[in-house]
């Protein structure tokens, strides 16, 4: 029972979003396409994102009274993350292609290269409770999981854009909101929500610009 306690403390969340060689991620779609099988749907996405869109607006929330500066996961919180974890594909196959695409990222994080982690929370959640529904939807791929190729890339990168590039209140807004999934479902109060916003798109921008494809992709370590 310790260790399984153990366990839930230190689990920590990553999302990465890597340029990948073109050739290898046209590889690797036909390869997808040809040997898998449909997981198993386990959300309600149409019905979730109605209520997501409903809830959008409001905090999801409360001041932390025991730190100042940090947030208490309210039930809709809680709801809104078990939603996006229910509607990624944890199959055998996507979690092999997941592997292979990894070993195609740069070795080193840079123009090519973003990888953000936290403990206890998935940082894409924490970006999309930022943006809210509609402009999540936007971003490519399924929830911080995609794979394009060079021509997708360049094809998606005008919505990234529109949706990443925040100035003003919207940004301030979206920080905060980072910042309370942080701290309100995850344990880390020190970080980088700016990175959080412009980390992916400087990757597809020198992926569109090298000739690159891009993938995207939520771990749990």
């Amino acid at each position: 029972m310790e260790e399984q306690k153990e366990a839930e403390l230190s689990v920590t969340g990553v999302w990465i979003v890597g340029a990948v060689p073109d050739q290898e991620v046209r590889n690797l779609l036909s390869a997808s396409v040809q040997n898998s099988s449909l997981a198993p749907v386990r959300c309600n996405e149409p019905g979730e994102v109605a209520w997501w869109r409903r809830k959008a607006q409001a905090s999801m929330f409360t001041t932390a009274t025991s730190s100042l500066g940090d947030w208490s996961a309210d039930e809709d919180a809680l709801r809104l993350s078990a939603f996006f974890d229910a509607c990624r594909d944890d199959s055998d196959h996507a979690a092999k292609l997941r592997d292979t695409v990894m070993d195609q990222f740069p070795p080193d994080i840079g123009e090519g290269l973003f990888v953000v982690t936290a403990r206890k929370a998935d940082p894409f959640s924490a970006l999309a409770y930022a943006l809210g529904p509609d402009a999540t939807l936007r971003l490519p791929g399924r929830f911080g999981d995609f794979l394009l190729d060079a021509e997708q890339v360049r094809a998606e990168l005008p919505a990234v854009e529109e949706t990443l590039v925040l100035t003003g209140t919207p940004r301030r807004d979206a920080i905060e909101r980072i910042h309370a999934w942080m701290t309100g479902l995850g344990d880390d109060p020190a970080h980088d929500a700016d990175e959080l916003l412009d980390g992916p798109l400087r990757v597809l921008r020198h992926a569109a610009r090298t000739g690159h494809g891009a993938a995207g992709q939520v771990r749990w370590y």
